[in-house]
């Protein structure tokens, strides 16, 4: 299965701060990658690389490279507005701006593309139904939707510029059950038309929603590999004592 993001040797630091060492990492094309691991172990950082998402906090610096569907998203002039277009990030709790249900879907659309009425409304139409909003009023000001629903709604705003991954942040950290259920079937839904990356705390969540699970530890990818075979036959005791509790 081809690779649709390629991690090589990267390290990461935050001032003097290092908070990535040499990470190898390839992330599968149409697949659900969980990425693992107790508070501060790097997995949120290494997510938001993906898309220097990172270089908010200012004062980072990188070694090593980072290829999405081949192209070194590291390399000097690359331009982040190009690059967040193609990979999406979904924060732990929702976000939707101050606006209506479908000016929100439709606002990275009208930043980026010059579309007509009609294709902006297919685009808008067809995020909705994706992320199972299609039967809500798209005038209603988003803010009044409910967590799970605002939730769904900033994953649609990602949709209309058809990006290559998904990357989210603990997308249900701030979610009920049946809220957190509902997103879980929604990334289950995703894969295959999208390459989907989630920083979950939660080992359950990963082995239910995930088809490869990266185990990280103080900066280092520990151990990657199908998503089972981590939680059945780790090959790191430091894996296996974590998915068995002892330590995070």
């Amino acid at each position: 299965m081809s690779a649709a993001v390629e991690i090589a040797g990267l390290s990461l630091w935050y001032g003097d701060f290092q908070a990535l060492r040499d990470v190898d990492l390839e992330i599968a094309a149409g697949q659900v990658t969980a990425l693992v691991g107790p508070s501060g172990c790097g997995k949120t950082t290494l997510l938001k690389s993906i898309n220097r998402m990172h270089e908010r906090s200012g004062g980072t610096r990188t070694r090593g490279s980072l290829r999405v569907h081949g192209d070194d998203v590291l390399a000097p002039g690359v331009s982040l507005l190009e690059l967040r277009r193609r990979v999406g990030l979904v924060f732990q709790r929702p976000n939707p701006l101050p606006l209506s249900v479908r000016d929100n879907v439709a606002f990275a659309a009208r930043l980026h593309e010059r579309w007509d009425p009609r294709r902006l409304d297919d685009a808008v139409a067809y995020a909705l139904d994706r992320v199972g909003l299609g039967d809500i009023d798209t005038q209603r000001p988003a803010l009044t939707l409910s967590l799970e629903q605002q939730q769904r709604l900033c994953i649609a705003r990602l949709l209309p510029l058809q990006p290559a991954v998904l990357l989210m942040d603990e997308p249900t950290s701030a979610l009920d059950l049946g809220g957190t259920e509902t997103i879980e079937q929604l990334v289950r839904s995703l894969k295959g038309d999208y390459t989907v990356v989630i920083v979950t705390h939660s080992m359950a969540q990963a082995r239910r929603v995930s088809d490869a699970c990266a185990f990280m530890l103080l900066g280092e990818l520990v151990e990657h590999g199908a998503t089972e075979r981590v939680f059945t036959d780790a090959r790191d005791p430091r894996t296996r004592e974590y998915l068995a509790g002892r330590f995070g």
